[in-house]
């Protein structure tokens, strides 16, 4: 017996997240384990179910499984929040424009800039001395 899901993909900085949203009974696990246990920094699990509340979806009657890998919190919970506005958009359309209102849909596209030759980070120089 196969359930249906909705997949969305979420990426941030080097983050990369696989939001599945399914209907269920208001289960939430990220990498096998509880969000609450997952996400403990404060603001980030209300940041994540920003979507769930502009969509006006009732978080107890969906289950949510997140696979996320790379990066650091910041990056991970950017990457949750767009693959769970991807995957609410697949589950209705007419989001879509709630969705974009919000910013939700938007990939934050900044990295971390490259070190270049000579320099101590990407733009950083080394002291200038003059004797």
């Amino acid at each position: 017996m196969s359930v249906q899901y909705y997949e969305g993909v979420g990426r941030r900085k080097e983050a990369t997240a696989r939001v599945r949203v399914m209907s269920g009974n208001g289960k939430f696990i990220v990498n096998d384990k509880p969000a609450e246990d997952y996400f403990t920094r404060l603001g980030d699990l209300e940041a994540i179910l920003a979507p769930l509340a502009a969509a006006g979806e009732d978080r107890s009657r969906l289950d949510i499984t997140v696979q996320v890998k790379g990066g650091g919190v910041t990056g991970q919970t950017d990457a949750v929040k767009l693959g769970m506005a991807r995957a609410l958009v697949k589950m209705n359309a007419d989001l879509v424009a709630v969705m974009r209102k919000y910013g939700f849909l938007t990939r934050d596209a900044r990295v971390k800039e490259r070190k270049k030759p000579g320099l101590k980070r990407a733009r950083k120089a080394p002291t200038y001395t003059k004797r």
